[in-house]
């Protein structure tokens, strides 16, 4: 199958599940969300955020596709940006850190390691910024079956994210980022270490003849 992981933009948002399209459980502060689900258009409200980060911050979101079927995304953005994270017993977040939000992958594609595809894309694409850290809200009492906007906590711990907060519900977990200097000097470490074997098996090996 052939994966693809594109960026949240305002032209691709009918590529989202209408569950993310609509869940502004993250976006609007509790009782402003109440008002929209009720009275407003939370599909609107979430463009709405979308607009408005994309413009003050740039890209936060990611949506995955296979063989052309969207089958998953994912939100981010700074804590400022996240008004539903201050009323988490657990907050609030680390200020070095972005938070990630609204992870999502579609019933019928479970199972295949897209969730972790989707926290690795949203890893590079901040460590690119310079940004230190991911910190995400858990859930440790996922409903079976139930559509939520809350990520649950266990699949946060398998894909690398430690506990800092913890809380029988809403634990905060965190995902260290390597900056991008350490990336490359990972590289410089690894090539230099392949040249000096190189090196010294040159200079070791025995020749392939004698003189007569």
């Amino acid at each position: 199958m052939s994966r693809r992981v594109v960026g949240v933009t305002l032209d691709n948002l009918e590529h989202l599940s209408k569950h993310s399209r609509t869940c502004v459980f993250w976006e609007l502060a509790p009782h402003l969300k109440d008002q929209a689900e009720e009275y407003g258009d939370t599909e609107f409200e979430k463009e709405a955020w979308v607009s408005s980060v994309l413009l003050e911050w740039g890209s936060c979101g990611r949506i995955i596709s296979l063989d052309g079927i969207p089958a998953g995304s994912v939100f981010y953005a700074p804590p400022a940006a996240v008004p539903r994270s201050l009323a988490f017993p657990t907050s609030p977040a680390s200020p070095d850190a972005v938070l990630m939000t609204g992870l999502e992958v579609l019933p019928e594609f479970r199972g295949g390691g897209l969730g972790r595809v989707l926290v690795q894309t949203v890893a590079k694409d901040l460590t690119r910024r310079g940004v230190k850290a991911i910190e995400a809200f858990g859930d440790n009492q996922p409903t079976d079956g139930e559509r939520s906007c809350v990520t649950p906590a266990d699949f946060l711990l398998q894909v690398g994210f430690k506990t800092v907060r913890p809380h029988p519900k809403w634990p905060r977990l965190r995902l260290e980022l390597r900056s991008a200097s350490s990336w490359k000097e990972d590289v410089e470490a690894a090539l230099e270490r392949l040249l000096s074997s190189v090196s010294v098996s040159t200079a070791t090996a025995e020749p392939s003849f004698r003189p007569v």
